[in-house]
């Protein structure tokens, strides 16, 4: 009767570490794959993409994602050195035409996914009401994106210089790597005005917006999307770009201050 129970009891435990490796086989193992996605984003996509991202976790529990932001330029140049990146994000048309012309996109993947406006903000105590008001001897310090590889600091460039302020303006002129530090050197008082994205301004509490740069002075700000040729999980990235043109992902995007684009 004892060597009977003893052998049910065997029993019953080895049927429990059966299921037991049956699952980690389904869920974790080689039944169904996690997918490993680098996303490589423009600074200002941060609050939104990770928004995106934990909606289609809900929804496709099977993909992981990992994320480096910053500037387009330094991306694109990351991606262009060997970088082992996914999905590229930009803030401009012109690096993902650079990673394009250099044959590293899969060009039916890429697709217009968003745009944003330029806007001129001040700390919360600041008078200032204007660019013209930028010429100001109050205004000694603008953090601005570097225009070699910040997107933002091209359309800023352009901007004034429709302006006709850039001349006037050059000396006061801070460089910041992303339009990030140029909204922290703003917060904390170190600039006394800068050029983000409309979005950037809406994340922060610390500074106000007094003008938005009139579209006609700059180039779109286009933000494009493509899955980078010499990724591993080419199926997944495609399915995730997809999913960010969606009406729910557009809705999530929008509620941070972006605005859908026109393929």
């Amino acid at each position: 009767m004892i060597a009977e129970s003893s052998k049910m009891h065997l029993a019953l435990k080895l049927r429990g570490v059966a299921l037991v490796v049956v699952a980690a086989l389904l869920f974790g193992g080689s039944g169904v794959a996690q997918s490993k996605l680098t996303i490589s984003a423009a600074a200002s996509l941060k609050e939104a993409i990770e928004d995106a991202e934990s909606v289609y976790r809900h929804g496709h529990g099977d993909v992981d994602f990992t994320n480096n932001y910053g500037a387009s330029g330094m991306l694109a140049a990351q991606i262009d050195q060997g970088a082992p990146v996914d999905i590229f994000l930009s803030a401009a048309a012109k690096q993902m035409d650079d990673l394009q012309n250099k044959g590293l996109i899969a060009t039916e993947t890429r697709r217009n996914l968003l745009r944003n406006a330029l806007v001129l903000i001040v700390p919360m105590g600041s008078q200032l009401r204007d660019f013209q008001g930028l010429t100001q001897a109050s205004v000694r310090v603008i953090a601005v994106g570097d225009p070699a590889s910040v997107p933002a600091g091209q359309y800023g460039k352009q901007t004034l210089t429709a302006l006709h302020l850039q001349d006037q303006l050059q000396a006061k002129f801070v460089f910041a790597k992303d339009v990030r530090q140029v909204l922290t050197y703003v917060e904390t008082g170190n600039a006394d005005a800068g050029l983000v994205y409309g979005s950037d301004a809406l994340t922060s509490s610390k500074v106000r917006v007094v003008a938005t740069a009139p579209d006609s002075s700059h180039d779109p700000i286009v933000y494009p999307a493509a899955v980078l040729k010499r990724s591993h999980a080419q199926e997944a990235a495609r399915r995730f770009v997809e999913f960010l043109a969606t009406p729910a992902a557009q809705a999530i995007f929008q509620k941070h201050g972006f605005t859908p684009s026109a393929q």
